[in-house]
């Protein structure tokens, strides 16, 4: 059964699990073990999103990170890794843009079939449906400048999102965020935002 490498980002309260080989699959708990824990019950839901068979084990913790300026207790990825300077062959870099845009596909999914007015409480703040799309699209421009690429303001989201799937092709090697790690920080923000319009829409 093929490996399911992950890395661990913590803070002083919170952890964060992230799979390396499937950007966008990464969630928090308090703690190493309720970390991967979480992100395994995730496993399904993640499959679902990108439309993939993904490998739940036997889990291979690569390495484990102190987060960056409190990110993780926050509720964000923010700390690159030494894992995240392996260099990605053209058929592995190809597929994980196909996860990125499964995740952009199933974001825009769950939000045209969200009410514009989400349930409120502690998941996530308060935003409604169309500002926490607003959110996501005005993060994903200010990504792209650390991918070495400049989306201009009131860009449509899929001039966007093709100006940033080019970019992460031709990024230069020295732009302040690697590939890989650009790649999961983005599909990331995606689905944790899409699952959090589904989870206050019920």
């Amino acid at each position: 059964m093929e490996s399911l490498r992950i890395y661990l980002e913590a803070g002083t309260r919170w952890v964060f699990a992230s799979a390396l080989d499937w950007p966008g699959w990464a969630r928090r708990g308090k703690g190493d073990e309720a970390a991967i824990d979480t992100l395994l019950d995730y496993a399904e839901r993640y499959a679902k999103a990108v439309g993939r068979v993904v490998s739940t084990g036997p889990v291979e913790v690569v390495g484990r990170l102190a987060t960056r300026g409190g990110m993780a207790d926050f509720g964000a990825l923010g700390a690159v890794g030494p894992w995240d300077s392996e260099p990605l062959a053209a058929k592995e870099l190809t597929r994980q843009l196909e996860l990125l845009e499964a995740s952009w596909d199933y974001l825009d999914a769950v939000g045209a079939a969200s009410p514009a007015e989400l349930r409120k409480g502690q998941r996530g703040g308060g935003r409604d449906t169309d500002a926490m799309l607003r959110h996501v699209q005005e993060a994903e421009r200010s990504y792209a400048a650390k991918l070495g690429g400049r989306v201009p303001p009131r860009t449509p989201w899929p001039q966007q999102r093709t100006t940033i799937l080019a970019g992460l092709r031709t990024a230069p090697p020295d732009s302040a965020w690697p590939v890989r790690y650009g790649i999961r920080r983005l599909a990331w923000h995606v689905l944790d935002h899409a699952w959090e319009m589904q989870d206050r829409s019920t």
